[in-house]
């Protein structure tokens, strides 16, 4: 089998090995692939994985050799998963390999808005300690999460780890999710009833029609001022311009995203200028140890393939 991956090096960036892929076929890895190339280098291709690259309708039916497509992630958008169905493609992803690495970074997000670690830090580093001292009274007041109402939207395994994690911290989680299900600990409310109630609300949700731009002007306007948003899910769940001018009108109390819309931002993106607010370059799923389960897994997916029984279909 001829095996591409048109985008490796943000999985790989030579820390780790594609042997088990390469113990499935003649293995090809591209660091990265610019659209004008993605139908050259696929165009021999049976096997093609991906990671950010778009496989769009056109690209698909170009490809006559094409059997299977795998992702490098949990997200399948970039792939038009119904033109791969209607050829008898199976669209398979890697969906529980960073659970752990999300959460931890969602929670790095929360303490890193509640601790101004980096704030305090920067100021000693310059030569104030006093002033990083004052600081912690003034302007950048620390907060403490024991007591408070963490609202989970979303609750999947990541949704699930991160109410683990703010039980252990001693607060009360609110969850809403489209399926209710067990969710030790944590009470059940609806979705207004999260975005008024919430300390911090944490986003774990998947991005669908449904749930785009989630996050607006109406359902911000709920949050208390003091509250703190939370986002290692998806961009698109929030309206980035109404998020921006929460924060900058004091109508929020922070956020902290690792996504954005569009990735990289547009110089003109308004979070980037936001007050309170901390990005990270989409890297919460980017643990040595995650992204060496995900190359396992992605061989494991196409290793079932080849004996006819794919495993984690993503467009059944």
């Amino acid at each position: 089998m001829n095996i591409v991956v048109l985008d490796g090096g943000t999985t790989n960036p030579g820390d780790l090995s594609w042997a088990p892929l390469e113990a499935l076929g003649t293995l090809t890895v591209y660091p990265d692939t610019p659209p004008e190339l993605v139908l050259d280098r696929a165009q021999h291709a049976q096997a093609v994985i991906l990671n950010r690259v778009h496989l769009t309708r056109e690209m698909i039916d170009t490809l006559p050799e094409l059997a299977y497509i795998g992702t490098l992630s949990i997200g399948v958008n970039q792939v038009d998963g119904a033109a791969a169905r209607e050829r008898g493609i199976p669209l398979c992803n890697v969906p529980f390999y960073c659970v752990d690495t999300v959460a931890q970074h969602a929670l790095s997000l929360l303490l890193c808005l509640c601790g101004q670690v980096h704030a305090f830090s920067d100021t000693v580093r310059g030569g104030g300690w006093d002033d990083a001292v004052t600081m912690s009274h003034t302007t950048r007041p620390m907060v403490e999460l024991a007591g408070k109402k963490l609202g989970i939207l979303g609750y999947g395994h990541i949704g699930a780890k991160m109410a683990g994690f703010g039980q252990a911290l001693g607060m009360e989680v609110l969850v809403y999710s489209r399926t209710k299900k067990e969710a030790p600990g944590c009470r059940w409310v609806s979705l207004e009833e999260l975005f008024a109630g919430s300390d911090v609300l944490s986003l774990h949700c998947p991005l669908t029609p449904e749930t785009q731009g989630l996050v607006n002007r109406e359902r911000l306007a709920l949050m208390k001022p003091t509250a703190l948003l939370i986002n290692t899910a998806r961009g698109g769940l929030i309206d980035e311009p109404a998020l921006a001018a929460a924060l900058n009108q004091g109508r929020l109390a922070g956020a902290g995203l690792d996504v954005l819309a569009q990735e990289p931002p547009a110089p003109d993106c308004p979070l980037l200028t936001a007050k309170h607010c901390v990005i990270t370059p989409h890297i919460g799923w980017a643990s040595r140890e995650a992204r060496a389960r995900l190359v396992h897994t992605v061989a494991e997916n196409l290793k079932a393939f080849l004996a006819g029984r794919p495993q984690n279909v993503a467009n059944p």
